[in-house]
């Protein structure tokens, strides 16, 4: 028997508390699509028409995928490329073709925090003009249009910004760093939401919002696009990709309940994304609009162009944006983590030699998409996200097996899972992922 299979892992930096690990979590999962996309959703689709099958997909993927890519890092102690080679190291007696499959999703982990630095960039420099008052006097969605493109063909200075901010949390490690780091914007993010939500909630026209939110037209149930769309919004959501929860796994302790800690995040992911549906819906219907398109357009252009002809627009657009650039930030940290563990892992560097390679690789090709960045996510969404998700799927589930996988889910808790848990995993989340890659490539992205 080759005792290498389940040597102890050398000591490494972890999260200090599992309410630290929980709100990173939280972090990597609450991000652009629950602000600039769910909403659009909801409004296309028909409120809760939408929300009833979004709300089983998150079920579905929180109780299975989420899990076993929290429980897959942590059995290995190590990023995707050591946890796939472990893998196929204790089915087959070799690393190197777990290890080979391992770098697709950790490479696309760094590709979606390239394109993901450049939205994080263009958020800084609303953040900063919404203070400045830059916006002042502005009028007219031509107007802010017009703004938002100078900013997306050039924006090197904030970007610059954004990426130094993200770094510097890094630099400082797991407990030091994302957990610290975490701790302070998750909690603010909700907070500031919640208040921008009870504020235009004091807005003349604000119920004709509320009321779209939550109508429920049970014909609607029958379209298939609603499912197809509500499955891709929660897949992208709760940030299923193989790489980013599985490497937060990895920092986890043996006495954490995971299923626990998964149910957690996806009510929270939730949560996050009816708060910015209850401002952002609420907003349009007090300014007599619907809203029609989401994607950076909503957030940089059309919602800008509402918020200077609101009441307190100023105070109201430095809130929000605030609140943005904490979700942006906490998903831009989780995307490069994975990138910065692997240098760390299998090329013996320190923690900030690596943090300042990444930071410099991310910076330099990041400035020099900006302006295909819409592409580049594409790309790495419809195609790379699917695949990786799959990937480790395989990896736990089919390659590890049941005793295995088993054996970690229930560390931590005082009960088992049930019987369900295991096939449910294996067989429908698995075909899940294919799922959402088809879809995706068929309609052109459906999250």
């Amino acid at each position: 028997m080759d005792n290498t299979k389940h040597a102890p892992a050398k000591k490494r930096d972890g999260f200090r508390s599992r309410w630290g690990f929980i709100l990173a979590c939280i972090g990597s999962a609450v991000g652009m699509g629950n602000i600039w996309l769910f909403p659009t959703r909801i409004s296309a689709y028909g409120g809760a028409t939408f929300l009833i099958p979004y709300l089983i997909f998150v079920v579905l993927i929180a109780s299975t995928g989420v899990i076993g890519e929290m429980c897959f890092g942590r059995a290995t102690r190590q990023g995707p490329v050591g946890a796939f080679g472990q893998a196929t190291l204790e089915r087959f007696g070799t690393r190197s073709y777990g290890m080979a499959a391992g770098l697709f999703p950790v490479a696309n982990s760094l590709a979606m925090a390239i394109g993901y630095s450049v939205i994080v960039g263009w958020i800084c420099k609303y953040t900063f003009d919404a203070f400045a008052g830059t916006y002042a006097g502005m009028s007219g969605a031509d107007a802010f249009g017009a703004a938002f493109g100078e900013v997306a063909a050039g924006n090197a200075l904030w970007q610059t910004v954004g990426m130094v901010a993200c770094i510097a949390i890094l630099v400082f490690g797991i407990g030091g760093g994302i957990e610290k780091a975490n701790k302070v914007m998750m909690p603010l993010f909700f907070l500031l939401f919640v208040g921008l939500a009870v504020y235009v909630a004091t807005l003349p026209g604000a119920m004709e919002g509320y009321k779209y939110i939550f109508l429920l037209k049970p014909e609607g149930l029958t379209d298939p696009m609603v499912w197809v769309y509500a499955l891709g919004q929660a897949f992208f959501s709760l940030s299923i990709a193989g790489c980013g929860t599985l490497i937060y796994g990895s920092y986890l302790g043996e006495d954490v309940d995971v299923p626990g800690s998964a149910a957690m995040v996806a009510l929270f992911d939730t949560l996050a994304a009816l708060l910015a549906s209850l401002v952002i819906i609420p907003v349009m219907a007090v300014a007599g609009q619907q809203l029609e398109s989401g994607g950076p357009g909503l957030l940089f252009i059309y919602l800008p162009t509402l918020f200077a002809e609101m009441p307190g627009g100023r105070i109201f657009m430095i809130v929000f944006f605030v609140a943005v650039l904490f979700g942006g930030l906490s998903s831009l940290i989780n995307l490069f983590e994975a990138p910065i563990a692997s240098l760390q892992e299998f090329f013996g560097m320190s923690r900030r030699v690596s943090c300042l390679v990444i930071g410099l690789v991310g910076l330099v090709v990041g400035l020099l998409i900006q302006l295909i960045v819409a592409q580049w996510m594409d790309v790495c969404s419809v195609y790379f996200c699917p695949i990786g998700a799959f990937l480790a799927a395989v990896m736990f589930f089919w390659v590890m097996g049941r005793e295995r996988v088993e054996d970690e889910v229930n560390k931590g808790r005082t009960a088992p899972v049930g019987a369900w848990f295991f096939p449910l995993a294996k067989y429908v989340f698995c075909g899940v992922t294919i799922v959402v890659l088809v879809a995706g490539v068929v309609f052109g992205g459906i999250g």
